[in-house]
Formats: structure tokens, sequence, C-alpha cells
């Protein structure tokens, strides 16, 4: 009852705090993934059966919440000027690590769901490949840990980085939304940096995720085993925030004093819910690092975790150079 008690003071205080009080805006977000993975491995997830379903709804419900403090017109902009870099990132993601895992004689399904987590948008991509490459549960467990693993450190690394380089906020939300796997991770990070960089890297990470139907299409043709081919399966899924996070931002576009408030109803362009939305994913940023448990740990062999390393450490640096450099050219 203890455990529970705590567990349930810490989500609740991860989303009041950073409302209540502002300078710990900059640094809850990593805190309270590395807070729920602390508690998770040294004490335990009271929750474990309900938390894995539960952040999957509240990270979806956060990001739709951003939409509406975002304007259509510039969302669709910024997915657009994002199309092709994140076309190129996901061609040489899964390539190279594809590469890699046969270089690291990593099984071959586990090297494709490695390679899809961290080229797409993580625990989703890897959860929408997997029946395709009939997958099996290690396999699952292994790529999900290992990228969950390397989003927890790039949600502390990237805001310290991009500060050290002197990047502006448009630049670190185009570097965030490019160089990290998953979207809970990306706006964490995005987050702390400041508000244009969560506008921007909300938008491009969410463009990146749509390639989930594509790459999925593609293993289902030329990844799947020959003596497989009959019972190929291929089921669209592309998360079903993204429609939505459109249609809020759609909404407050082109209908902004419908939306209430106390006052009635005025013109907040959505600000409110907006802000809500940003504590609201601090608090999944904490249940999220909860899930992860000493069983999985124990799991994960060191060779995919090499192979997620190296391709990530690979794809982030190349991602922060041309940033740097202009290469990539960062604009609304």
């Amino acid at each position: 009852m203890l455990k529970k008690s705590v567990f349930i003071f810490l989500a609740f205080a991860f989303f009041i705090v950073p409302w209540a009080w502002s300078p710990a805006r900059d640094y809850a977000p990593g805190i309270a993934v590395l807070a729920g993975i602390i508690f998770s491995v040294v004490w335990g997830n009271p929750f474990a059966q309900y938390t894995a379903a539960m952040t999957s709804n509240l990270l979806g419900a956060t990001i739709v919440g951003m939409g509406f403090g975002m304007n259509l017109v510039d969302v669709l902009r910024a997915g657009a000027n994002g199309f092709l870099y994140t076309f190129i990132g996901i061609i040489l993601g899964i390539g190279l690590g594809i590469w890699l895992g046969k270089i690291l004689k990593v099984s071959k399904n586990t090297a494709y769901l490695v390679s899809v987590g961290t080229s797409i948008c993580g625990g989703s991509a890897i959860a929408a490949a997997a029946p395709v490459l009939k997958a099996k549960a290690h396999d699952i467990a292994l790529a999900s840990a290992t990228v969950f693993l390397l989003n927890a450190i790039a949600l502390w690394i990237f805001p310290v980085v991009g500060k050290a380089l002197g990047f502006d906020q448009l630049q670190f939300g185009y570097w965030a939304a490019l160089g990290i796997h998953d979207t809970s991770s990306v706006v964490g990070a995005a987050m702390a940096y400041g508000e244009e960089a969560l506008e921007i890297g909300t938008t491009i990470k969410l463009a990146r995720a749509l390639w989930i139907v594509p790459v999925t299409l593609y293993l289902s043709f030329f990844a799947v085993e020959k003596e497989d081919e009959q019972s190929r399966k291929f089921k669209l899924r592309v998360p079903w925030f993204i429609p939505y996070f459109l249609l809020a931002s759609a909404f407050v576009t082109f209908f902004p004093r419908l939306i209430p408030c106390t006052a009635g109803f005025v013109d907040i362009s959505g600000s409110f819910i907006k802000n809500i939305s940003k504590f609201l994913m601090i608090m999944t940023l904490f249940l999220i690092g909860a899930n992860l448990s000493k069983e999985k740990l124990k799991e994960l062999g060191l060779r995919p975790v090499i192979q997620g390393i190296i391709l990530w450490l690979v794809l982030s640096s190349l991602w922060c150079f041309a940033v740097y450099f202009n290469i990539v050219k960062c604009v609304k």
C-alpha cells in the first residue's frame, strides 16, 4: 500500500509541480523519466499491468492537446519542410541498422525491429513491424528495451549538447525531431529547450512517424522469410493521435472562438489546453520510465544494445552536424 501511495504521489507531483513552479519546467522531463526508471528498478512498479497501456493512451492525448495550441498552416509547412530530411534519415537508419545487425550477428527480426524503432518512432514502429515480421516476444522485448534506454539518455543529453553548440530553438526542434527515436522523448527534450522548439520538434516528429506505413509495407514484401510469404500479414497502423492532432490544430486555426473557458467563449487559441497537455506529458514520462523493470533489463542482450547505440550515435551525430553547419535548412 505504501509503494502504491508513493507511486501515485510522485506521478501527480510531476504534473502539479512544473505547473505551479516555473523554474522546474526546464528539468522536469528528464527528472521524470529518470525517477520512473529508478522507482521501477529499485522498488518495482506496483501498477505494471496498467501503466504500459496507460502511457500509450496518455501520450496520444497529450499530443492531441498540444495540437490545440498550434496553427494548422504552420504545422503543415513544418511537416513539409522536414519531409525530405525524414526520408533520408529513415533510409540511412534502416540500411545502416540492418548492416550492423549482420556484422554483430544479431537475430534478423531483432535487428530489423531495432533499426525500424530507431529510424522512425520507437515503440510505435516496433509494434507496427512486429506482426509483419512474425517477431517473437523476445525479439520485441529486446528491441523495445534497447530503444527505450536510448530514448531516456537522449532526453537528457540533447538539451545539454544543443545549448553547448548554441542551437536556437528552431535548430534544436529540427535536431530533436530527426535524431531522437520516440515521440515522447522528442517532446520531453524539446519542452525543456523552449516553446518554439517544442512546436517544431513535435510537428516534424509526427510527420516522421507517418513513415510507419510505407516502411511496414516494404517489410511485408521484402523482409519476410520465403516460407512465410503465404502467411504474410500487413495491417495499416498509423498512430491514432496524428490525425487527431491535425484536427485539433485545424479546429483552433479556423474556429478559435469556439473553445470554451470559464469566462465564456473567448479566443484563447487553445493555449490553456496546450499547457495542461505539456504538464500531463511530464507525468506521462514518469510512467514511461516506470515501465522499465529489472526483468526487462535482464532480457537485454549485449549485441542488440551495441547495434542500437552505434546506430543512434551515428544518426544523431550526423543530424547534429547537418543542423550546425546549415546543411539542414531550419525554416518554420
